[in-house]
């Protein structure tokens, strides 16, 4: 689809907020321009991203929703460090945890780079079927760590395996 074409299909749905995301939405040639675009007509614009792309062209008046992978993810080294300092109060920092140890190096980087300063939302979320969600919320209780606990509601309302909901 062209840009154009994405903005029709976008427009015709007549509600104040978009959110991308699926995949990695900073991977597609027009997202930056959309983004733009329907910040210009005054819609609410999310973007969630896996945080291993730039985000500093992204337009301000969109609310980044960045993840920082865990180790237990295997893809922690594709975290990009240097967004952090384009984040904002506007923006979330997301923590997809799967064991004791995501939780404890997770804890460290809210520490290490300030994010419950930085952020308006930090947010811890269990990998389904690998942790107990009940144990994280142990977890943060004890330690009363200044961030917002979810879920993947998707994987309590459809099989965990269907793709595309």
């Amino acid at each position: 689809m062209t840009l154009s074409e994405i903005m029709e299909r976008i427009l015709t749905f007549n509600c104040s907020l978009v959110e991308i995301t699926g995949g990695e939405p900073l991977l597609q040639k027009n997202v930056l321009p959309l983004m733009k675009q329907l910040c210009d007509l005054g819609k609410t614009v999310l973007i969630e991203t896996s945080g291993a792309h730039d985000i500093s062209g992204i337009d301000s008046r969109v609310h980044r929703i960045m993840d920082l992978k865990t180790p237990g993810s295997g893809e922690a080294e594709r975290n990009r460090y240097e967004n952090i300092p384009h984040l904002t109060k506007n923006d979330e920092v997301k923590f997809v945890i799967g064991s004791r140890e995501d939780y404890l190096w997770s804890r460290e980087k809210i520490g290490e780079f300030d994010l419950s300063n930085r952020c308006g939302t930090v947010l811890f979320s269990p990998i389904f079927g690998r942790i107990e969600p009940r144990e994280i919320v142990d977890w943060l209780l004890e330690d009363q760590l200044a961030v917002r606990f979810q879920l993947q509601m998707h994987k309590f309302i459809w099989p965990p395996e269907m793709k595309g909901v």
